[in-house]
């Protein structure tokens, strides 16, 4: 088991081979993809990695992802803290490999001779575990002042349908 700053690149076969746990921490800085939707780039991302074979022989690795970020809440415009949590279980494979016998619950990894880049993989994980739409619970947002329903003011006319018209003419029957 490895403490300490996730490494950047890894071969997953060979830590499955041995079974290793990676777990560390990330800079969220350091992730630039991730940062650009975020009103903060500050904090650090929690992360561990258990690389292993399976029954049938195969690699796969389970993750596990938490970070509390900053974003603009879409009610009332000021910043929320949302704590972003992803698990995720992958089955490694070869790139252009036959995809068909990965079980069911596994996400599928393809990986070439090149190591896996893992700092990808924690951006890619943590960008789908974003809310779409940011927002405080709704007992806790304040919505800005001037949002309310305008009141009707006492010079406007009420007008009639236009469509009134129609509705006569649809009852006439020598029409």
């Amino acid at each position: 088991m490895s403490n300490g700053p996730i490494p950047p690149h890894v071969d997953p076969r060979k830590l499955a081979d041995r079974g290793a746990t990676l777990e560390g921490e990330l800079q969220l800085a350091h992730l630039q993809r991730l940062c650009d939707p975020l009103a903060d780039n500050a904090g650090t991302v929690r992360a561990k990695f258990v690389f292993a074979r399976d029954e049938r022989n195969a690699v796969v690795i389970h993750s596990e992802l938490e970070v509390d970020v900053k974003m603009v809440c879409q009610r009332c415009l000021e910043l929320v803290a949302l704590p972003i949590q992803s698990a995720c279980d992958y089955a490694v494979v070869k790139e252009g490999a036959n995809t068909q016998s990965v079980p069911q619950g596994y996400d599928v990894l393809e990986v070439g001779e090149d190591p896996l880049d893992l700092l990808a993989l924690v951006e890619d994980e943590l960008l789908l575990a974003l809310p779409i739409v940011p927002a405080h619970d709704p007992k806790d947002c304040q919505q800005p002042a001037g949002l309310d329903e305008p009141e009707p003011s006492e010079d406007e006319v009420t007008r009639s349908n236009p469509f009134s018209v129609l509705a006569q003419l649809k009852r006439d029957p020598n029409v």
